[in-house]
């Protein structure tokens, strides 16, 4: 009996904190990027700046990643209606969707260094350093909700959500709506500011 209530209240307990904690983990990455997005401006200033075109491929990634966000918030109103196969589909559709995003950002590098535009060595520069840089960490950031959205389909696969209980996959979809949202930004910021 007392067992049972501790239990319930371990239960209430991480239900409480877990959000705020993602919140304040999510934050931290919105400084992150902040501190490299300023960090970016100021350098546009030296004389060795060299200013491009975003690849075409950064604007495919970009359809990918808001298609993926709607795919999440599709699949998670789905299971608040306890249509559970239909939720399970649009999160693996997600997850496709997200691992097209990676490609296309690896696509996107290559067609950098295509055009002579180099991460590091002595073709590099600050410009192309700073954008290959940043989106790189981004898609770091990606892989991490790649694994988030594995862990909701196998706890999908145990009939671990239900329209009652979707705690863990409420959190997976805040935090790839937040990584979806954060590239959104990325992407605005390279495009307007050169």
């Amino acid at each position: 009996m007392v067992e049972q209530t501790l239990e319930q209240e371990l239960k209430v307990a991480k239900r409480k904190s877990a959000k705020p904690m993602l919140w304040i983990s999510m934050i931290s990455m919105v400084m992150f990027f902040a501190g490299l997005t300023s960090a970016y401006v100021i350098s546009m200033e030296r004389d060795d700046w060299v200013s491009f075109d975003l690849p075409q491929a950064f604007y495919v990634s970009t359809v990918l990643i808001v298609a993926s966000s709607i795919t999440l918030f599709l699949s998670q109103k789905f299971l608040k209606e306890d249509k559970r196969q239909l939720s399970l589909i649009l999160v693996v559709v997600t997850l496709l969707l997200g691992i097209g995003f990676v490609w296309q950002q690896y696509v996107g590098f290559n067609q950098l260094k295509s055009v002579g535009l180099f991460f590091t060595g002595p073709e590099s520069t600050v410009s192309t350093s700073f954008i290959i840089g940043i989106t790189f960490m981004h898609v770091l950031h990606l892989l991490a909700g790649i694994i988030v959205l594995l862990v909701v389909i196998y706890n999908h696969f145990k009939y671990k959500y239900k329209s009652d209980n979707m705690l863990g996959f409420e959190l997976g979809t805040i935090f790839w709506h937040f990584v979806d949202i954060l590239w959104i930004y990325l992407f605005f910021f390279f495009y307007f500011i050169r």
